[in-house]
């Protein structure tokens, strides 16, 4: 599904640049869960952001279902993202001054596929059926991540980007956050690429990448 070819991307720091990928090749199949470690700094948030054409490569290309990322302009890829994409973060990004049910509900309005019945399923699918009104700062860090992916999942996207998303949650609450996204994604048949530290993640996954001074390879085991 997705076909990263010779991929490069740098940034200037104080003036000079620094190579963040370096001619990058990935394969991603339909259904996969992958994880991308590295230290941080290592690139992983903008291979994720390249990947959802977030960020454009200096370099390569970025195929999607056979689609160039690189070759959209920013409408093109900011339609993409709305259609295809769901996105998980580790400090769930949820609008304050929307309620649990309007969170979930975004990409349903975005793609103009509004739809209460789907909200109200995805909630309870998540275990927060009987928290539809309440206000994200009202809820603990596990619950707003599950918010987070309802969101993520609600309109079907073919994948699911997650960056470091049990990074701010204790490790029982992570524990159970992970099993709740890949089973979810699992169910759906969702490809699913995460960035992260967590050797739970990696011990999860079907496949293990580590980003080190911009490249890609597959993690032996220690």
């Amino acid at each position: 599904m997705i076909h990263l070819r010779g991929v490069s991307k740098a940034y200037l720091e104080a003036g000079r640049p620094r190579q963040v990928l370096d001619g990058v090749d990935l394969h991603i199949a339909r259904g996969e869960f992958v994880c991308v470690m590295g230290r941080s700094g290592s690139g992983k948030s903008t291979l994720l952001n390249v990947l959802s054409g977030i960020d454009t490569p200096d370099a390569g290309q970025v195929l999607f279902d056979g689609c160039d990322l690189a070759r959209l302009d920013d409408r093109a890829r900011t339609l993409h993202r709305r259609r295809h994409l769901g996105f998980v973060f580790q400090f769930f990004n949820l609008v304050p001054t929307l309620s649990v049910a309007e969170n979930v509900a975004m990409p349903l309005e975005l793609n103009a596929r509004a739809d209460d019945t789907a909200v109200a399923a995805w909630l309870a699918r998540v275990g927060l059926a009987s928290r539809a009104a309440s206000y994200p700062d009202m809820l603990s860090g596990g619950e707003q991540q599950r918010v987070a992916i309802a969101r993520a999942l609600v309109h079907a996207p073919a994948l699911v980007l997650a960056d470091e998303p049990t990074g701010n949650l204790d490790a029982d609450t992570a524990e159970q956050v992970l099993a709740l996204l890949l089973e979810l994604c699992r169910d759906q048949g969702t490809t699913l690429l995460v960035a992260s530290h967590s050797a739970e993640m990696a011990r999860a996954a079907d496949r293990v990448l580590l980003l080190d001074h911009g490249r890609l390879r597959v993690r032996t085991a220690p």
